[in-house]
């Protein structure tokens, strides 16, 4: 990717100024209110018992819900949107007759998403550390696994949607795709309590590889699995790369 690629990100935060507003909700609000409810409402009843995890629920659920709002936010971002650039409001090939290449559009949507994750990861920390949802100095570098998360769900899944004519898989991506991987990715209980047979889907899981450093940072509990879940994203944004650059140049080259 050229350096026209900075410019494509710019066009896509100059976007995000715009409608902010709109993202607040899925990106800060809508986390915050499950933090409320099942870090402090259901967390009560739980934490009379022996907490999850041995931490009070409030901790153990506060970088799952992080992690999974980044999730669910940069997933819908790389499906209907990219739909959007290359099809309905065809935005995406204006930018490619201008000098700036199809692979640099796709690397703006992956830093944009970046981007994003990093305001709202911030300001929901902001708001859970004094409710008491984390544990640790560590806290403000769990926005580093979140913000790899973002740019590999972008990387992964815009690259599929700029393969699509149209948009009739993208609820059936996010009902048999980002769901599960929401509920059933250590984000809301350990991955422990599952049956035995169903841990190794769960350990290919991105988003479980995000909730376990953002959950070792918040809590103070760093080893050295902490950045071997780092690399993983690394790995996996890594090879969907070429595929996205490619399925774009495809899409949008004359």
């Amino acid at each position: 990717m050229s350096t026209l690629v900075v410019r494509a990100l710019e066009r896509e935060l100059l976007v995000y100024l715009r409608t902010w507003r709109g993202y607040a909700f899925s990106s800060f609000v809508q986390p915050l209110l499950f933090l409320g409810a099942m870090g402090i409402g259901l967390g009560g009843l739980i934490d009379r018992g022996d907490g999850a995890a041995g931490f009070d629920y409030l901790v153990f659920v506060t970088p799952g819900l992080l992690a999974a709002s980044a999730l669910l936010t940069a997933g819908a971002e790389a499906l209907w949107p990219v739909m959007g650039g290359v099809k309905w409001m065809g935005q995406f090939n204006s930018m490619v007759s201008t000098a700036m290449t199809a692979g640099d559009v796709y690397g703006g949507l992956v830093l944009a998403a970046a981007a994003r994750a990093t305001v709202a990861a911030s300001a929901f920390l902001l708001v859970a550390v004094p409710l008491g949802g984390t544990d640790s100095w560590w806290t403000p570098l769990a926005v580093v696994p979140v913000v790899l998360l973002a740019a590999t769900t972008t990387a992964v899944l815009a690259a599929f949607s700029v393969t699509q004519q149209s948009d009739d898989k993208f609820p059936l991506v996010m009902r048999l795709g980002i769901i599960p991987l929401f509920l059933f990715s250590g984000t809301f209980f350990p991955v422990e309590q599952l049956p035995a047979a169903l841990r190794p889907v769960v350990w290919v899981s991105p988003l479980w590889h995000a909730v376990e450093p953002a959950r070792d940072l918040t809590t103070g509990t760093v080893d050295l699995m902490t950045p071997v879940h780092l690399l993983v994203l690394l790995a996996i944004t890594a090879v969907a790369l070429p595929f996205g650059i490619r399925g774009f140049e495809r899409r949008l080259t004359p």
